[in-house]
């Protein structure tokens, strides 16, 4: 028999590059598995959706539905009684209101003395805070106070203070006598100023707490850049730290302007806006749920004062915008 020749073993083939073919059988990998149930997701929906249709509704239908109103003539009663009027409302009130001039006038005011007086207070309260001094975080509460205060109880507040039998004032200054009185709330050569006191009464805390956070930010190397060039304490304030307080000195402007045209709880609480505390909010209050209830005249007014918030606000936002895009 002829012995048969061993065949040399074949070299091993080495897999071709590339992934390894997937069997038909084997199984895909898993993904992530949920991490909210079913009931979470609804939990989740509930909690954004219902402030969500709150907002639009409470805010955006209401700010769009005094914008239609501005052009008609509705007494509220049905809405078969709304008449379309034009700019009507608008002329009247340029031309013929006799309190429409005296409460823009009474607002620039309250904005003026806002912008002058309480925020160069609150300012200075920020810088010294910022000193860590000693019961700083007792002054801060005490100083912020009035600001988390309702302005309603502030008004109550100030009422007493200005009562003229019994006020603190007329007590102090001997005008609490018959023959003497000083009427704080009845004078409209004084109502204003007084309401204004209280207004700054409560602004001089919500600037101090605005500047405050913006001298936090402050880079401490600076003001010692600023001392081993032997400038003055007053001299690094002003031309080291007020400088960077640019972007804070905005915000206050806006936040203080605001505040001018929203005024209204401390007027209404004194005198509801009568004799020489006339403002731009209480004419819209008035007209709209007041005695005549003149929804659509009540409604122009509060489109004047809209578009005037809208002249400070956008500004402020575009400018925000580019800040953010260069950064």
């Amino acid at each position: 028999m002829t012995a048969t020749p061993a065949k040399a073993p074949e070299p091993a083939t080495s897999p071709a590059p590339g992934p390894a073919p997937t069997s038909p059988t084997a199984k895909a990998p898993h993904g992530h598995r949920r991490l909210l149930t079913r009931r979470d997701r609804v939990t989740l929906g509930l909690m954004a959706g219902v402030p969500t249709i709150l907002h639009v509704a409470l805010v955006w239908l209401t700010a769009l539905a005094s914008i239609a109103l501005a052009f008609t003539t509705w007494d509220g009663i049905g809405f078969d009684s709304i008449t379309w009027v034009g700019l009507q409302n608008f002329r009247e009130l340029f031309t013929s209101n006799p309190q429409f001039w005296p409460a823009v006038e009474h607002n620039v005011i309250w904005f003026v003395v806002l912008i002058l007086l309480p925020t160069p207070f609150g300012l200075f309260l920020a810088v010294q805070l910022d000193k860590k001094i000693r019961f700083s975080r007792v002054y801060q509460t005490a100083f912020f106070l009035p600001v988390v205060m309702s302005l309603a109880v502030i008004g109550f507040v100030w009422q007493l203070i200005y009562n003229p039998d019994t006020g603190l004032i007329n007590s102090l200054i001997g005008a609490n006598k018959p023959g003497h009185y000083i009427d704080w709330i009845g004078d409209p050569d004084l109502n204003l100023w007084a309401i204004l006191i209280a207004a700054s009464w409560r602004h001089a805390g919500y600037m101090m707490i605005l500047y405050l956070a913006g001298l936090k930010s402050v880079d401490p190397a600076l003001r010692e850049a600023s001392a081993l060039d032997g400038a003055s304490e007053w001299q690094t304030f002003k031309n080291v730290v007020f400088p960077t307080l640019r972007p804070t000195n905005t915000v206050v402007l806006v936040v203080t302007i605001i505040e001018a045209l929203r005024a209204f709880d401390l007027v209404f609480v004194f005198n509801k806006g009568a004799q020489g505390t006339e403002l731009l909010s209480i004419l819209v209050t008035n007209n709209i749920i007041g005695e005549s209830s003149r929804i659509g005249y009540g409604s122009a007014i509060a489109v004047v004062l809209l578009v005037i918030s809208l002249a400070v606000i956008i500004p402020y936002l575009i400018a925000t915008f580019r800040k953010e895009r260069r950064a």
